[in-house]
């Protein structure tokens, strides 16, 4: 009894070790390298685990790109795939478990185009891939894979009560390997959520 109480705790002991000490020095570590550096462009890489309506949970996945950073404020925007015409399906604007690995295997070798938020509605697209968006940003004939690219207005964070969306701190990115978000108070100004937190796992240049 004492020696499988024994192995318990050095079981304990070990896992505690190496997510308070150890993963968070190797993310530290990894951060000041060109590969894993948070800057404008890099892609996060977050696997969130939630309630799906039930008693039991569910993995969610996801990919952003950065597309802006401005003092401690980190404007992501979620990789995505666009709908073949006449088949828009819920899953398109999910991630999935297998999809997830393939981008962090071959994210470098992937076409991802960025597309400004209302070329995604013009002409009927709807998310869904038209002669318009073919024209327009071509790359789509490699992948369908896109981001919401911002216009130079949107992107201004000395205004953030405007476009605040997908607003997370950059400190925290860096330090404690979470995505926290900034969100307007009722005084209309930035704070930072309390209880809403998303862990990052990995970032790619």
């Amino acid at each position: 009894m004492k020696k499988l109480l024994l192995i318990s705790i050095l079981i304990i002991a070990c896992y505690a070790f190496r997510e308070i000490v150890y993963k968070p020095y190797m993310w530290k570590k990894a951060m000041n390298t060109p590969e894993h550096r948070l800057q404008i462009g890099s892609f996060l890489f977050s696997k969130q685990t939630g309630s799906n309506g039930s008693q039991s949970t569910q993995n969610n996945y996801f990919v952003f790109k950065v597309i802006e950073i401005n003092g401690d404020y980190v404007r992501l925007s979620v990789i995505r795939q666009l709908s073949e015409k006449g088949q828009l399906k819920s899953s398109d604007f999910s991630m999935t478990e297998e999809t997830y690995r393939s981008l962090k295997q071959n994210i470098k070798k992937t076409t991802i185009t960025g597309i400004l938020r209302d070329d995604l509605y013009k002409e009927g697209a709807d998310y869904t891939i038209n002669d318009y968006l073919l024209n327009k940003y071509p790359s789509l004939k490699k992948s369908r894979f896109y981001y919401e690219e911002l216009s130079k207005a949107e992107k201004n964070m000395h205004f953030p009560t405007q476009y605040f969306t997908l607003v997370y701190s950059k400190e925290k990115i860096i330090e404690k390997r979470k995505l926290i978000p900034w969100i307007i108070n009722n005084d209309s100004k930035p704070e930072l959520a309390k209880s809403l937190s998303q862990k990052v796992s990995l970032i790619l240049n």
